[in-house]
Formats: C-alpha cells, sequence, structure tokens
C-alpha cells in the first residue's frame, strides 16, 4: 500500500537528509529552483550550510514581463549580498510564456490553488530535474514550499516522480517549518527585498486586484 504523501512530516525528512549530510563530512551540489527573492531568502541561509548551491530561476508563469525582469534582478541581487557559507550561483532559465499558457488552456477559471497550480509545479520542477540530471547535481529541489500558499505535499509528491525519472535526488522540504517563512519576511526586511503581491502568473493576479477592488468596495 503506498504511503500517504501528505501526511509525511517533510521537515523531519529534511533534518535525516542533513544530519546524514553532515556525517558524510562532504558537501554535495544542490540546484535550487527559485521562485522570488523573499522566498529564496531563508532558503539559502539555511541550505548554504550544507551544500554548494545553483540557484535556477525558471518561471515562465511570471506575467508581465516587466514583473518577470523586475524579480530576476532581487534574486541576483539577493545572491550578491546574502551572507553564506558556500557561494551560491545563478543559471537562469529561459522566458517562455507561451510554454506556461499551453499549459494552462482550458483550467484558466480554475481556483488559485488547485489542478493549474499543480500543472505549474510540474512544468517548473520538471525543468529543473531535467538540468539537474544534465549538469550532474547531486540533488534538486524549489522553495516554493516555504510560502503558506502552496502545496508542500503535492510539491514533494512531484518531485519525487521527477526523481525516479531522471535518476536526480529530490531534497524533501516544507521550509515553511520551523518559522522558515517568518524568517523569510525578516530577510526581506532587512535586505529591502521586493516582495510581490501575487504569485506570478496572469490568473493570480487578476484574483488579487478583483479582492481589492472588493475591498475598496467596502470601505
Amino acid at each position: 500500500m503506498q504511503k500517504d504523501l501528505t501526511k509525511v512530516n517533510y521537515q523531519r525528512v529534511l533534518d535525516g537528509t542533513l544530519k546524514q549530510i553532515t556525517e558524510n563530512g562532504k558537501t554535495p551540489s544542490l540546484l535550487l529552483h527559485a521562485c522570488c527573492a523573499p522566498c529564496s531568502s531563508y532558503v539559502l541561509e539555511y541550505l548554504s550550510k550544507y551544500f554548494n548551491i545553483t540557484v535556477f530561476y525558471y518561471n515562465p508563469n511570471i506575467f508581465p514581463k516587466e514583473e518577470y525582469e523586475k524579480r530576476v534582478a532581487e534574486i541576483a541581487r539577493l545572491i550578491e549580498e546574502i551572507p553564506v557559507v558556500y557561494p551560491v550561483k545563478l543559471l537562469w532559465g529561459d522566458y517562455d510564456p507561451e510554454r506556461f499558457f499551453a499549459m494552462a488552456k482550458g483550467m484558466e477559471e480554475l481556483p488559485e490553488g488547485g489542478e493549474r497550480c499543480f500543472a505549474c509545479y510540474r512544468l517548473r520542477l520538471s525543468l529543473a530535474a531535467k538540468k539537474a540530471k544534465e549538469c550532474g547535481f547531486d540533488y534538486f529541489t524549489t522553495t516554493l514550499s516555504i510560502s503558506p500558499l502552496k502545496n508542500a505535499g503535492k510539491l514533494n509528491e512531484i518531485g519525487r516522480e521527477l526523481s525516479d525519472t531522471y535518476k536526480v535526488a529530490y531534497l524533501y522540504s516544507d521550509f515553511k517549518k520551523k518559522g522558515g517563512y517568518q524568517r523569510s519576511i525578516e530577510l526581506s526586511r532587512e535586505f529591502h527585498l521586493y516582495r510581490q503581491n501575487y504569485c506570478g502568473c496572469i490568473y493570480s493576479r487578476r484574483k488579487e486586484n478583483c479582492e481589492e477592488i472588493t475591498k475598496n468596495s467596502k470601505e
């Protein structure tokens, strides 16, 4: 009988992996898919003690292009400024929004946090896994689980499937645990990071705009 992945304590799994890495005495390489600078801040502070990290910025969902470019600039600045134990590199993926829209076709009206978002997780993690395989990384993972709005169980489920496909270890995680999300807010203030008010895609932006209009109409 297959284990229910929604009930796994992924922070405990991560703790076990980091303990093994420490005992092994070697520093493995990690391809870290990053969604934005605020979410990456805590993850880099946390994991740079254990890994040689390359941040992989691949987010074709972000709309419009000006927003994408702003987020790219912020994560590049963060990597330059945040203190880390092992050096962190940045690898940029292509900005190909057409691929995201093709993926989202037929799911445009679905609510945030549902199947369209899960497909978006898979889109981004699939390329991260492929890149990790091509470049010989020991692990790959994503910063996405730090957000309270993201489904950590689904992210780790997709990570496991891609790990099996590409034969690269997935670093299981739920970065919001152990005060991770709160720490990301503190680091965002410390480094004056741009904190966007929507996830990134046009559909989440519409939702945010609608909620703002509704809020203002009640005031």
